[in-house]
């Protein structure tokens, strides 16, 4: 046995006797015994939200409307273009409606439908032409099947357009598969949506997962629920002596609720939002508290899955987990219907902002992502990497999405629909926009890549994601801060150091 593995069991029978209550815990460093990050970058938090689609966040961008009364927004003159609306999409689009904004006053919207059939249906072949049609919220005295059409603007999404200014954004990043949010999670950590251990109709197909069951086990379970077998990058990452966890409002009370922007009482948690509850190896089903703060990120009962309250005990006791994923209570994830633009850019601000006055800050990035569109409209059409041919596919006809190839997995059309894509860090380009392919498992294989992982394995996308690295400049950092008020998205000041123009 070389000194590594000799350090490495020796750590493990440590956590193993603390864990037995036979010795003090001792704290493992934050990489992890002998092991090192590719790029300055020691600490990673993915937040990870609800249903957006670029042309839905980000569609005008850079360009807003202002109108009196309105948080103002006013682009950097050498501000890069986006693959946006333009005025030419927006007045001769070839769906039934054209896109329109939405005003601040009108953030709260309707839910639209993000089905995995329908939403390849509404892509029609490349022709992008059947939203209303097939994914179009009809239905109620409030919602029009036109509404999935509609966008926000830099005077609704403030923060975000702000921080895509100072930072980097893309405007070339996917989801990895069609559907809703459950695929969406399980893509974020494992970059695989087969292996369900059991068919239920709706929401699996051929045993890959295209619809929102609610993990098996979880006390907060409701409705119909499976379990997935193979690897997740929670168990490369333990496997490396890597602290790491997931953060989710309401994780530690069922029960909590809040006044959603529907007005109705919401639950925080969701069971189908937390990925790793499908995997009995990184599942914490009864919710169990860490056994201490110094235990946040390290293998205990709680098993790397906490409430969000936890993440915060962690950096104040400068114990943050070298890989956070964050997740918030459901009014603030910007999922319409019971949240929306204004909850979310409250919830991100505070975040963001409590980030960067911590010590930590020096070496982390925040990547900022969604876990699918909610089906509103973007006018463009994915490539299709992952073939299917199942009867819940529809993209290229009925029961078919491209032609895959024999024995291949199926159920994984994908790419999904564009999502937003944001990067914040010192070491984040500024002003930026990336035009490289992404999708959702190139934040999993930026994890990878960056704490030398090595990959999933078993048909995970990973394998051909791309990477995130052109959104940074290493040799670059910068010394200033973005602090951003958390009511209107406007920045509130600079500490200094960071040459950015304010808007």
């Amino acid at each position: 046995m070389n000194a590594y593995a000799k350090k490495r069991a020796a750590g493990r029978i440590l956590l193993l006797s603390a864990m037995l209550g036979l010795v003090a815990p001792r704290i493992l460093p934050q990489s992890g015994p002998g092991v090192s990050t590719k790029t300055p970058i020691r600490h990673l938090v993915v937040i990870f939200q609800e249903n957006v689609s670029f042309d839905h966040y980000f569609g005008t961008y850079p360009v807003a409307m202002n109108p009196p009364g309105e948080p103002r927004f006013v682009a950097a003159p050498d501000t890069p273009t986006v693959n946006g609306l333009t005025p030419g999409l927006i007045a001769q689009n070839p769906n039934s409606a054209a896109p329109f904004r939405f005003d601040r006053s009108h953030a709260a919207t309707c839910d639209q439908d993000h089905n995995y059939t329908d939403e390849q249906k509404a892509y029609n072949a490349g022709l992008v032409d059947k939203f209303p049609e097939f994914v179009g919220n009809g239905s109620g005295s409030t919602c029009k099947a036109s509404d999935v059409m509609g966008y926000f603007d830099g005077n609704t999404v403030t923060a975000l357009w702000n921080y895509a200014q100072h930072f980097a954004m893309s405007d070339n990043s996917f989801g990895t598969g069609f559907g809703p949010s459950t695929p969406g999670a399980l893509n974020l950590i494992s970059g695989q949506t087969h292996g369900s251990d059991v068919d239920i109709a709706g929401d699996t197909v051929d045993q890959t997962v295209i619809g929102d069951p609610q993990p098996k086990g979880d006390k907060c379970d409701t409705r119909e629920n499976l379990a997935m077998t193979g690897t997740n990058v929670g168990n490369l990452l333990s496997a490396h002596g890597i602290t790491w966890g997931w953060f989710q409002g309401g994780f530690a009370d069922c029960t909590a609720t809040h006044i959603g922007s529907n007005g109705n009482a919401t639950k925080d948690y969701i069971p189908h939002h937390e990925p790793f509850q499908y995997y009995q190896s990184t599942a914490n089903p009864q919710h169990l508290p860490p056994t201490s703060v110094a235990m946040i990120g390290r293998t205990d009962q709680a098993n790397h899955q906490y409430d969000i309250t936890e993440f915060w005990q962690a950096v104040q006791a400068g114990n943050m987990p070298a890989v956070s994923f964050l997740k918030a209570p459901a009014f603030q994830d910007g999922h319409a219907g019971y949240s929306d633009p204004l909850a979310e850019q409250t919830f991100l601000v505070n975040t963001i902002n409590r980030l960067q006055q911590s010590p930590q800050w020096e070496s982390t990035a925040v990547i900022i992502s969604y876990d699918d569109s909610d089906g509103w409209y973007d006018h463009a059409m994915p490539p299709i990497v992952s073939q299917s041919n199942t009867t819940a596919d529809a993209l290229t006809g009925p029961g078919s999405c491209g032609q895959s190839a024999a024995g291949s997995v199926q159920g994984r059309c994908g790419y999904g629909p564009r999502l937003p894509l944001l990067a914040i860090s010192r070491f984040a380009r500024t002003n930026f926009v990336d035009h490289s392919l992404t999708d959702q498992s190139s934040i999993l294989r930026f994890i990878e890549d960056n704490w030398n992982l090595g990959r999933i394995g078993g048909g995970s996308l990973d394998a051909i994601a791309g990477s995130l690295f052109n959104m940074f400049d290493f040799d670059h950092p910068r010394a200033g801060k973005l602090i951003l008020d958390p009511s209107s998205g406007e920045p509130k000041g600079d500490d200094g150091g960071d040459d950015d123009s304010q808007h």
